[in-house]
């Protein structure tokens, strides 16, 4: 099934574009960025490819409450779906998203 939906994500030039498009950006990709990577004026467009990925996990929203603009960021299951289209090195998950065995105290 998970080969199946990457198989989908990679034969969709949006959502492969989006994917990698985010992935490569250090702080995410807010609206028009998203737009602008799409290379179109369809604002139904970038809101289809955005909650495709969004409904998978490969992004997640996150919102500045100081004024700063929203931005689609990618999530650690993005960023291996993103090295598995792409034919890159799969990362290995960061240290703090590991489950570390809990020690009883004594």
């Amino acid at each position: 099934m998970q080969q199946r939906t990457l198989r989908k994500v990679s034969r969709s030039p949006q959502l492969s574009t989006l994917l990698k498009a985010i992935a490569g950006s250090s702080e995410g990709l807010s609206n028009p960025e998203v737009s602008e990577v799409l290379g179109n004026d369809s604002g139904w467009l970038a809101i289809w490819a955005v909650r495709q990925l969004l409904s998978l996990g490969f992004v997640t929203y996150k919102t500045d409450l100081f004024g700063e603009a929203s931005r689609y960021v990618i999530t650690d299951l993005g960023k291996r779906a993103a090295a598995i289209i792409s034919g890159q090195p799969t990362p290995k998950p960061e240290l703090s998203q590991l489950t570390l065995p809990q020690q009883n105290p004594v």
